[in-house]
Order: C-alpha cells, then sequence, then structure tokens
C-alpha cells in the first residue's frame, strides 16, 4: 500500500537547499519513492496560516519504503543540514480511507 511523506518546511536559513534539491531526489528514488509535488506556492485555505514556505509530498510504494528511505545513511547528511537550516515538520500517512466510504482507496471496504 502507498505511503506518502507531507513536508512542511519553515526555511530559516536557505544554505542548505542547493545540495538538498540537487541530491535528495535520487535516495528518494533509490527507494522506490517519488515527488509528486515540491513547492514553495503554499496556500492556506482555511484554519491558521501555515508558517511554511515550501511543502514537499513524496509516494513511496510501502511504509518499509518510506522508513527505509528515512534511515538511509546517505539521507542522513542532507536530513541534518534540512534541520539545521529550518523548522520542519515530517509526516508519514497512508493510503487507507478512514471513513471507508471511498471505493478506490484501501481500506475503504469496497475492494
Amino acid at each position: 500500500m502507498a505511503h506518502y511523506l507531507i513536508a512542511n518546511v519553515k526555511v530559516n536559513d536557505p544554505g542548505w537547499i542547493p545540495d538538498y534539491a540537487a541530491n535528495v531526489h535520487e535516495i528518494v528514488h533509490r527507494h522506490g519513492g517519488k515527488y509528486l509535488s515540491r513547492s514553495g506556492n503554499v496556500t492556506t485555505l482555511e484554519g491558521t496560516k501555515s508558517t511554511a514556505d515550501m511543502i514537499a509530498l513524496i509516494e513511496f510504494p510501502t511504509e518499509a519504503a518510506l522508513q527505509a528511505f528515512m534511515a538511509d545513511p546517505d539521507y542522513a547528511p542532507f536530513a541534518n543540514a534540512r534541520k539545521a537550516g529550518t523548522d520542519s515538520q515530517l509526516l508519514g500517512i497512508d493510503a487507507v480511507d478512514a471513513a471507508g466510504t471511498i471505493p478506490y482507496l484501501t481500506g475503504s471496504g469496497q475492494n
């Protein structure tokens, strides 16, 4: 089942961005992941205004693949640089419909 990484990033020091942008895509790809979006065009549509300057949405084929990416020693220096230069929140979600009413989502009861 697909798992998604959502990265909400508020940039405090942009020095980490060029190396991260140039290298992390390959590490994501190695774990079967693909970027669905990596954008600075963040618009709050409802609720408290987001402080994120950038949000990335990455799809992985499984939770194990997502966890392997996060634990990859090749990713560690880029993660550390991001953490040092940002206030970040990384979230993992699966492709399950919690309400069970959307037939094309896993776990909806409409297999």
